[in-house]
């Protein structure tokens, strides 16, 4: 890699760090007085206020995760000062998935106001008692398709998957999972009456919907939804002859940890993907997961081992055949520099992230407004921990517009790091317009209670 990444032996283990934070500023100041820092030149380093920083050592204020692992890569610590505190805000914990049943039973209900909810049920539950009571019935069976028949749509089917990818950087998952789902259940279908020798094309294609309205399900905020979909994909998949999906579920589960905070299962689920994938790609996107999660936990050797791992199987992998949509991120131009900002973000080298995302942004095309605010959201977060508030808020007003638009919660999780980052300069003008404007961003939809499986 063209950047240098410190070493570290420091891990955390799953879910994050310790959540006592009692001992934090009086290890602070020792690692601060023996490195021969003052208060205001560690405040300088980090961008932090010498009183806040001072508050800290007292044990007035409650260290931040971004305040530690900044003070942690400033002092060289190794990552002792980060397991002194809780886990990062997104670390929350979260109720177990559920147990996933693929042979689950289906149905889409779409109200008449575009309201709309995908309820997985247990056919036992329909065996006994007074069911609902039908208004109206409508049934419809496939066809059985002739060979050629089938050849003819496919192409039609595979056209509406790409502008269904186009149509998910536009817009949200109220969108995009309602057709998403619809597609899915009709390409099934079809493949029931499909000729054997065009079944797993069919099957195939229906799994790469499944797989794309899990990652919906994800950017709306549900976790038990996008699990769900993910191993209807992977069933749909393997029926149609691919167990490769089989492994990318597994980096699809490593970035659900990811997002939890769960550095641990976030590494182990990335190496178990390594070692199952076949494909060049595949296992380049799961070191790069692995990455991520070994940046979380605050070792760096290990994180450095698995981004040149990452770049050099991406960089080799097989151009697509088109046969099938490729799996993973396309919107991104440089996903590995992309991912290696990402993770010196997080292992507190701010201005070396910045250093890496640069100019990035405005290689990403203004139609691909999901791509652009995931990368604006960090390249934002790195900005706004290196003091260079201007061009942060700018940053963050245009991702706050796109998350209008594309309702994601994974960017929202980014989003409630810039503002709390911004917070520390409440009397700089730009900051307070910017902050309302996160603000706007930042709602949140209601989840309904009811979860597949």
């Amino acid at each position: 890699m063209a950047h240098s990444l410190h070493r570290s032996r420091a891990t955390r283990g799953a879910g994050g760090v310790q959540s006592n934070p009692v001992g934090f500023g009086a290890e602070l100041r020792r690692r601060r007085t023996e490195a021969g820092l003052s208060l205001g030149k560690l405040a300088t380093l980090i961008c932090f206020s010498k009183g806040h920083l001072s508050k800290i050592e007292r044990g007035v204020k409650m260290p931040s995760h971004d305040l530690a692992q900044l003070c942690d890569s400033a002092l060289n610590a190794g990552g002792e000062l980060g397991r002194l505190i809780s886990a990062p805000e997104s670390g929350a914990e979260k109720a177990p998935l559920p147990e996933v049943d693929v042979g689950t039973p289906w149905t889409l209900r779409m109200q008449a106001g575009g309201e709309s909810d995908f309820v997985a049920f247990d056919p036992a539950s329909l065996k006994g008692g007074a069911g609902p009571t039908a208004i109206v019935s409508w049934s419809l069976a496939p066809p059985l398709l002739e060979s050629a028949e089938t050849n003819a749509a496919l192409p039609y089917f595979r056209q509406v998957f790409d502008e269904f990818r186009r149509l998910g950087q536009l817009f949200g998952p109220a969108v995009v999972a309602q057709p998403c789902i619809a597609v899915t259940s009709a390409l099934r279908g079809m493949a029931h009456q499909a000729r054997p020798a065009h079944r797993g094309t069919v099957l195939r294609l229906a799994s790469r919907f499944a797989e794309y309205t899990g990652w919906m399900a994800q950017e709306a905020g549900s976790d038990a939804a996008s699990l769900w979909w993910t191993e209807q994909a992977v069933q749909l998949a393997a029926d149609g002859g691919d167990d490769e999906l089989a492994a990318y579920a597994l980096v699809r589960r490593a970035e659900l940890a990811l997002y939890t905070g769960d550095s641990t299962a976030t590494v182990q689920l990335a190496r178990l993907a390594g070692q199952q994938a076949r494909s060049a790609r595949i296992r380049g996107l799961a070191a790069q997961r692995e990455a991520q999660g070994q940046a979380l936990a605050g070792d760096r050797e290990a994180c450095r081992r698995a981004l040149d791992r990452g770049a050099e199987l991406t960089s080799g992998a097989a151009a697509p055949d088109d046969t099938d949509p490729v799996l993973g991120s396309i919107h991104l131009p440089d996903l590995t520099a992309f991912v290696a900002g990402w993770c010196l973000h997080d292992l507190g080298s701010p201005a070396e992230a910045v250093t890496l995302l640069g100019d990035g942004l405005d290689a990403i095309p203004a139609e691909s407004r999901r791509a652009r605010a995931r990368y604006g959201a960090r390249l934002a977060l790195a900005l706004a921990h290196v003091g260079e508030i201007e061009q942060a808020c700018t940053i963050a007003e245009l991702v706050a517009a796109h998350v209008a638009l594309i309702d994601s919660a994974t960017i929202r999780a980014d989003l409630l790091r810039l503002t709390r980052a911004l917070n520390r300069w409440p009397k700089n003008p730009t900051v307070r317009r910017t902050l309302p404007q996160l603000a706007i961003g930042l709602r949140t939809h209601r989840i309904g209670p009811g979860t597949p499986g």
